[in-house]
């Protein structure tokens, strides 16, 4: 049985600019349940990352939420005080942010940064706070855990400021956690680490893991569920075995396919063709018609409404509406073996 633990509802998020407003996030529904993996996957510019700073209530001065809900445990994050946010951030709902570079303070040294959310959620002693702050060094596979704490950013490489990153946010063991491109930056045998890290604690905690990405790998290596989104909206939702071996969608096979195949001699990559539509790009119909191959006139003129394919799975595509289209087009759109 379910238990919810983030419910985003008809979410809008749009940006004043001077052309005027434009939607970066167009409605979009989904839920993380307690001790699940929901990965969302699309092209850069599909509206990942600014759906997951919605939730967490991190948008740009000019960005806003236009409407929607977006629910904690049956709490109203949006009716919530800043300063209840910022006890809420970092505690109970924390981010892995996709740019340590930048997420991290240069002037800070990396204890002192890490000791903060541990000081100011939890109470305990400075040197408590070290102690457990080293620990957690240690376990995101940064050596010498003792010396990093009095470092500066700038004196870590890239990967070992990730980590970083990554101890930060599991620091005070969060109910939800937002992990944004979480192994960008870091080799192979790092990433495997962190993705076991993650999936170990969520599984210890009962902790619920909102994981963005671009690659397909890391999905199928982690995800439970899995929504794809393109331009601004969700397009196919479902297991990550039905998104995999049963994709609905011509974008999520487009998807499918970019992935490179070492094990068949004969695999050719099949890049989608076009480009991301940008937020102020009117297409009328279904926003993928463009770049897709299958698009009928219906396509062109009327947005597809969400069609369930089966329990728990659902997709956006006018292929869905009738089982014979849908028949007659798998050939066509299956994910090659």
């Amino acid at each position: 049985m379910r238990e919810a633990l983030l419910e985003v509802k008809n979410l809008v998020t749009s940006f004043r600019t001077s052309e005027g407003s434009l939607q970066a996030v167009k409605d979009v529904s989904f839920h993380v349940d307690k001790g699940e993996t929901l990965c969302i996957v699309g092209e850069s510019g599909c509206g990942k990352s600014i759906t997951s700073l919605s939730i967490m209530r991190l948008l740009a001065s000019n960005g806003v939420i236009e409407s929607g809900e977006v629910l904690l445990d049956n709490e109203p994050l949006q009716k919530l005080s800043d300063e209840q946010m910022r006890k809420l951030r970092g505690n109970k709902i924390s981010m892995i942010f996709q740019e340590p570079m930048t997420a991290l303070n240069p002037v800070l040294t990396i204890g002192y940064q890490l000791r903060e959310p541990l000081l100011l959620h939890h109470k305990i002693s400075k040197a408590e706070a070290s102690k457990q702050g080293i620990e957690l060094l240690r376990q995101v596979g940064i050596p010498n855990p003792e010396k990093r704490l009095n470092q500066y950013p700038h004196e870590l490489s890239g990967g070992m400021r990730q980590r970083v990153m990554i101890a930060m946010a599991l620091a005070c063991h969060p109910s939800l956690l937002i992990a944004d491109e979480p192994t960008t930056a870091l080799d192979v045998t790092i990433q495997a680490q962190i993705l076991d890290l993650i999936n170990d604690l969520k599984e210890k905690l009962n902790m619920g893991v909102l994981m963005i990405t671009h690659d397909m790998g890391v999905v199928a290596e982690v995800a439970n569920r899995v929504m794809v989104m393109y331009a601004g909206k969700k397009i196919e939702e479902g297991p990550v075995e039905e998104i995999f071996n049963n994709p609905q969608h011509p974008y999520t096979v487009g998807l499918l396919n970019s992935v490179p195949n070492v094990d068949d001699p004969d695999f050719e990559l099949e890049p989608i063709p076009g480009n991301m539509p940008g937020l102020n790009e009117q297409i009328s119909g279904c926003r993928f018609h463009p770049r897709c191959k299958f698009a009928m006139d219906k396509c062109k003129v009327e947005a597809p409404p969400e069609f369930t394919v089966s329990d728990g799975h659902c997709t956006n595509c006018w292929l869905a509406e009738k089982e014979g289209e849908l028949h007659e087009h798998r050939n066509k759109v299956a994910v090659r073996a």
